[in-house]
C-alpha cells in the first residue's frame, strides 16, 4: 500500500515538472537574420561553387520519464515541434532510434511522444532517439535530423539485497567489547545519484545485547564482555539493510549471520577424583598398562591437551605415566617387576597440566591439578625361583660314576613355601650322561667322561612345585670337563723320509714334531728319544731340539740300497705331565740315490713299492693269482663241453651220500662244501652258477693272499713276504 502511494506521488510530481516552461519542447528561434530555412554564405568549394551553412530551425532538450508507470493511459513523454509547422498538417514528424515504434510512439501530425510500456530504469536508464520534420507531401526535410535523450527517472522500487545469506563467522570467546566479527554488505539496484533510494542503513534485529552493527559499514562487533563458549557457543544474528537512509517508507532486506564462539584456554584441567585405586597381579609383565586416569577440561582441541607426570612415589621407578593424545587419558605403565612377598602396595602422586597455556588467563587460577593413585599388588602362585640365573660346574674327565659335581637350589617365592622337586630336561641330555637328586638338587655323573670328545655339556634343570606341578621353572647348567693327561703324544703327521746313499754321518735328514689331544695348563712339552731296544744297532739317532721337535740324524757316512733299502727307526715321544704318557712311533726311512746337492734321483723298486704299501712278494702273489683265475675260467668252459652221459644209478631210491672236499690248509667247516650225489648220475645237471669245490677254495685262498699283500700295514707286508702263495 505504501509503495502505491509512492508511485502516485512520483507520477504527479513528474507531470507537474514536465508541464513547466523549462521542460516544454519548443523550436529554438533563429538567432541570425533572413527567412526560415535560408542559408548563409560560408565560402566556395573546389569548383568555385559557393558553400552555405544551413541554420538550425529546431533543437531538442533532454526528456525525462518516470519509471514503473502504473496508469491506465499511455504515459506522455513530450512533444516535438518545428518552426516550419503552420498547423495546416503539411508537416510530418518522424522518430528513429532506440525503442522507436515499440517503446515510444510519435503522433506524426502533432509530434506528441508517448511510452507504450512500463519502463524499468534498472533495466535501461536512458534511450537515445533521433527526430526530424519532413513535408508530408514531398518528403522534403524541413529541419535537419536532431538527437535527443529520454532519461528514465528512478523511483525507489528495489529493496536492498545482501551479498550472502547466511553469513558464517567466528570470534574468540571472552573477547572484549568492540571486537570485530564480520562485515555484511547489502546492495540496492536503485539510482545512487538520485535521491536516497540507494542509500542503505544497517540495523540489528536479533542478536542483542551480544552483538552490534555499524549502520553505515555493516561491520558486526561484540557488544557484551565475557561471552563464554562453555555456556553458549552459537548465536544467530539477524541484520536489516533499509534504503531511503532508513527513513519512513524505505524498502529493506535482511540476512542471518551465524556466529560461533571459538575456544580459548580459559579452563584448567581438573581430576574427577582425588584418589584412584587399582589392583594389579604380581605376575603382570613389564610394559603392561596398570590403569587409566582422566582429568576433565571444558576446553576443546589443543586447549584441552594435557600432560601427566608422577611427582611423588614410594616405589621410585616402578611405574611411569604417559598421555594418550587421542583421548587425553593418563596411562600408568609398569616398569619394574612386582613382588607380592616384598611390597604389597604402592602410592603415587600425579599432576596434570595443560600443554598450551594462554598468558591472558593466568589470573583465572593455576592450570594444573593433582591426585593420588593407590596400586595394590595381588598375590599369584608363582613357579620356583632359582638362586642363580645359571650354574657353571667343573668335573675331571677321569671322575668315577655317581660323582657329585655340584648342586642347584630353587625355592617357592609364595608365602606357602611349597617343596621343590628337581629333574633334568632329557632333551638337553640325550645320552643320559648326568642325573640330579630330586630332593636336594645335587648333580652327578652317570657315565665316564672324555674331555677330548666333549669339553662342555649344557643341560637344563627343571624345578617343579610339589603342590602344583604346573608351576615349573628352568635354569641352564654349564658343565666343564677338566683335562686329565690320559693321551700319549704321537707324530704330528705321517712323515715320508729318505736318506741318500752318499749321506754323511750326523747329517739331519728329518725334523719331526708331535701332537697330543690333551690340553695342559702350561702348554705341551714333548721329549724325543730313540727306543732303547734299537739303541745298540741303530743306523740313525734322535736328537731332541728342546722345542717340541726332534731331528733324525745319520750315524754313518754311506748307505747301500742294494744291501738294505728301508730302515725303521723307533722314536719314543713322552709328555711332561703327570702321569706321564709316552708312545713309540716308527719312522720309515728309504735309501735313495741322490745328486751332489742331496736331491733324490732314484729309489730301488722295493723302496718304491714300500712307499706305495706293496712289497716285491706282494706283486708276485698278485700276478700268480691272476694266472690261476684265468685257468679256472678255461677249466670251467671245458667242463661245459662234456657230453651228456647216463647216470650210474638210475633208481630214485638209492641211498645218497655227501662228498666233502677240503682245501689244502684244512680250514674246517668254513672250507667245506657238500655236493649232492645226484650230480654223479648226470654231470650235465650241474648248475651254471655253481663251480667246483676245489676251484672255489683256490680262488678264495688267492683272494685272501691278495688282501694281505695290498694292506698298508708295514708289519703285515713284511710277514706276508715270507708266506708261500697257492
Amino acid at each position: 500500500m505504501d509503495r502505491r502511494k509512492v508511485y502516485v506521488l512520483m507520477v504527479l510530481w513528474a507531470m507537474a515538472h514536465l508541464s513547466s516552461p523549462g521542460y516544454s519542447l519548443r523550436a529554438l528561434r533563429r538567432t541570425t537574420g533572413g527567412r526560415r530555412g535560408s542559408t548563409g554564405l560560408t565560402g566556395q568549394d573546389a569548383n568555385g561553387v559557393p558553400l552555405r551553412r544551413s541554420k538550425r530551425g529546431w533543437m531538442w532538450n533532454q526528456f525525462f520519464l518516470l519509471e514503473e508507470y502504473t496508469g491506465t493511459d499511455l504515459q506522455y513523454v513530450g512533444k516535438l515541434h518545428s518552426d516550419a509547422d503552420r498547423g495546416d498538417g503539411s508537416v510530418r514528424y518522424v522518430l528513429n532510434g532506440e525503442g522507436a515504434g515499440t517503446l515510444f510512439k510519435i503522433d506524426e501530425k502533432s509530434g506528441d511522444i508517448h511510452a507504450t510500456k512500463r519502463l524499468d530504469r534498472e533495466e535501461k536508464a536512458y534511450y537515445i532517439l533521433h527526430a526530424k520534420a519532413v513535408n508530408r507531401f514531398t518528403n522534403e526535410a524541413l529541419e535537419g535530423e536532431s538527437e535527443f535523450i529520454i532519461k528514465i527517472h528512478d523511483i525507489n522500487d528495489n529493496e536492498p539485497r545482501f551479498t550472502k545469506d547466511p553469513y558464517m563467522a567466528r570470534v574468540p570467546e571472552m573477547s572484549d567489547i568492540g571486537t570485530s566479527v564480520i562485515q555484511v554488505t547489502a546492495t540496492d539496484a536503485d539510482d545512487a545519484t538520485y535521491g536516497n533510494s540507494a542509500r542503505v542503513v544497517y540495523s540489528i534485529l536479533e542478536g542483542q545485547p551480544y552483538f552490534s552493527v555499524d549502520p553505515d559499514t555493516g561491520l558486526i562487533k561484540t557488544a557484551l564482555p565475557g561471552m563464554d563458549r562453555e555456556v553458549k557457543e552459537n548465536y544467530q544474528v539477524v541484520i536489516q539493510a533499509k534504503d531511503m537512509a532508513g527513513q519512513m517508507g524505505g524498502l529493506s532486506g535482511t540476512t542471518t549471520v551465524s556466529i560461533t564462539l571459538s575456544d580459548v584456554n580459559d579452563n584448567p584441567p581438573r581430576f574427577t577424583k582425588t584418589l584412584y585405586e587399582f589392583r594389579v597381579p604380581e605376575s603382570t609383565e613389564l610394559g603392561s598398562v596398570v590403569g587409566l586416569i582422566r582429568a576433565m577440561d571444558a576446553d576443546i582441541g589443543e586447549n584441552a591437551e594435557m600432560d601427566y607426570r608422577i611427582i611423588g612415589s614410594d616405589g621410585p621407578g616402578m611405574f611411569d605415566i604417559t598421555t594418550n593424545r587421542s583421548t587425553q587419558d593418563g596411562v600408568i605403565v609398569l616398569r619394574k617387576p612386582l613382588d607380592y612377598e616384598r611390597k604389597r602396595q604402592y602410592s603415587l602422586r600425579v599432576q596434570v597440566e595443560n600443554v598450551h597455556i594462554n598468558p591472558r588467563f593466568f589470573s583465572m587460577g593455576p592450570f594444573r591439578d593433582e591426585a593420588t593413585i593407590k596400586i595394590i599388588v595381588e598375590d599369584v602362585d608363582e613357579p620356583p625361583v632359582f638362586e642363580r640365573a645359571s650354574y657353571v660346574m667343573e668335573v675331571k674327565e677321569d671322575a668315577a660314576r655317581n660323582t657329585v659335581i655340584g648342586s642347584v637350589s630353587a625355592s617357592d617365592p609364595d608365602d606357602k613355601n611349597s617343596l621343590v622337586r628337581y629333574s633334568i630336561d632329557r632333551r638337553t641330555d640325550m645320552d643320559r650322561v648326568f642325573n640330579i637328586h630330586a630332593g636336594n638338587g645335587s648333580v652327578f655323573i652317570l657315565r665316564e667322561l672324555d674331555r677330548e670328545e666333549n669339553a662342555w655339556h649344557n643341560i637344563s634343570v627343571i624345578a617343579t612345585e610339589f603342590n602344583n606341578p604346573r608351576q615349573i621353572s628352568r635354569v641352564p647348567v654349564y658343565i666343564r670337563v677338566l683335562d686329565v693327561n690320559d693321551n700319549a703324544p704321537t707324530f704330528a703327521t705321517n712323515y715320508e723320509t729318505f736318506v741318500c746313499e752318499n749321506a754323511r754321518a750326523n747329517q739331519v735328514i728329518q725334523t719331526v714334531s708331535a701332537t697330543d689331544p690333551d690340553e695342559p695348563l702350561g702348554g705341551h712339552r714333548f721329549f724325543f728319544s730313540l727306543a732303547q731296544e734299537a739303541a745298540g744297532k741303530a743306523n740313525f739317532s734322535v736328537r731332541d731340539n728342546k722345542d717340541n721337535t726332534a731331528g733324525i740324524l745319520t750315524r754313518r757316512n754311506s748307505y747301500n740300497s742294494l744291501q738294505k733299502s728301508i730302515y725303521h727307526v723307533p722314536v719314543v715321544i713322552s709328555d711332561g705331565e703327570f702321569p706321564m704318557q709316552s708312545s713309540t712311533n716308527t719312522l720309515t726311512i728309504r735309501v735313495c740315490t741322490c745328486d751332489r746337492e742331496g736331491n733324490m734321483k732314484l729309489c730301488n723298486t722295493e723302496a718304491l713299492t714300500a712307499r706305495a704299501g706293496l712289497s716285491t712278494g706282494a706283486l708276485v702273489a698278485i700276478l700268480l693269482c691272476v694266472i690261476i683265475l684265468l685257468m679256472i675260467v678255461v677249466l670251467f668252459a671245458a667242463l661245459r663241453r662234456q657230453r651228456k652221459k647216463e647216470p650210474l644209478i638210475i633208481s630214485k631210491e638209492d641211498v645218497r651220500d655227501n662228498v666233502v672236499s677240503y682245501n689244502d690248509e684244512g680250514g674246517g667247516e668254513e672250507d667245506t662244501q657238500a655236493f649232492d650225489i645226484g650230480t654223479l648220475r648226470n654231470p650235465e645237471a650241474i648248475e651254471e652258477s655253481k663251480q667246483r669245490r676245489d676251484i672255489l677254495c683256490l680262488s678264495h685262498k688267492c683272494h685272501n693272499i691278495f688282501g694281505i699283500f695290498i694292506s698298508n700295514d708295514k708289519k703285515r707286508n713284511k710277514r706276508a713276504q715270507r708266506e708261500t702263495l697257492c
